[in-house]
């Protein structure tokens, strides 16, 4: 595990970084790529595996000094086990490595629910949700994050989702999930109560959520909510929590590259 400590992530501008060649897509042109790390410094993407900018921040406060140029990142692809909001096959995929006693992800869960909303019945772009619980800082995120893989083991997505939902929507902004809810929030989801609890006191999926850290540090994420998004052969982080107004607009500019590539 690399050795850095994750840290909460509101935003933060990405400063100059060695840039490597483009690995260019057929059917994808560079110039998606330009155009969009050019909004608002807040997206930066690579051609498939060059090294990404890596900056923490504490508090929600940028910490420029603090960047460093992470060795080739991994991200682990699409497939039918992850949980989906759009079009499975969207062109434009935003993969978020989210904790749901964040606060940071509270609001980009927001951001993200009306994007989907905008633009998830256009078929081209989807999202992705993956764990990536921040123990240091939030204890119960890790019981939080296998609760929801229960959740899904017997509801599938869309029961995923709404519990995903609720433990976002229920809770303030700077309040931890009230963790005695969580069986209540199952079945609001649609899931059996019962069963729900008892996969959750089995501790059926501890590893599955150390394994889902695991990978999303190897996708250089040191803070939540961390997000990639992969068009094509191309891919680059969403620094934090950016705001809807900043992801609706590169999710514009990349629509609107597609759709010119067309």
């Amino acid at each position: 595990m690399p050795d850095q400590n994750p840290v909460e992530t509101q935003s933060a501008a990405v400063p100059s970084a060695p840039r490597q060649s483009w690995k260019q897509n057929a059917g994808i042109p560079v110039a998606i790529v330009v155009a969009a790390a050019l909004i608002a410094g807040a997206i930066y993407l690579d051609g498939g595996r060059a090294p990404q900018a890596a900056v923490n921040v504490q508090g929600g406060i940028d910490n420029a000094q603090n960047a460093q140029v992470t060795p080739e990142v991994d991200v682990a692809p699409v497939t039918e086990k992850d949980h989906i909001r759009g079009n499975p096959n969207a062109p434009i995929m935003i993969v978020e490595y989210s904790d749901y006693d964040c606060p940071f992800c509270k609001n980009f869960h927001e951001t993200m629910n009306r994007i989907i909303e905008k633009y998830g019945a256009t078929g081209k772009i989807a999202w992705v949700y993956r764990q990536f619980p921040l123990e240091q800082l939030h204890p119960n995120a890790p019981r939080i994050s296998e609760a929801a893989y229960c959740v899904a083991e017997q509801g599938g997505s869309e029961a995923f989702w709404k519990f995903s939902d609720l433990v976002f929507g229920s809770r303030e902004i700077n309040s931890p999930t009230d963790m005695k809810k969580l069986p209540e929030y199952a079945a609001q989801a649609g899931v059996d109560r019962s069963k729900f609890e008892l996969c959750l006191n089995n501790g059926k999926y501890t590893d599955a959520v150390k394994a889902d850290v695991e990978a999303a540090l190897k996708t250089g994420a040191r803070g939540t909510p961390h997000s990639i998004v992969m068009v094509g052969g191309q891919q680059g982080a969403i620094n934090g929590a950016q705001p809807y107004e900043t992801v609706e607009q590169i999710v514009e500019t990349l629509l609107s590259q597609l759709e010119g590539a067309e």
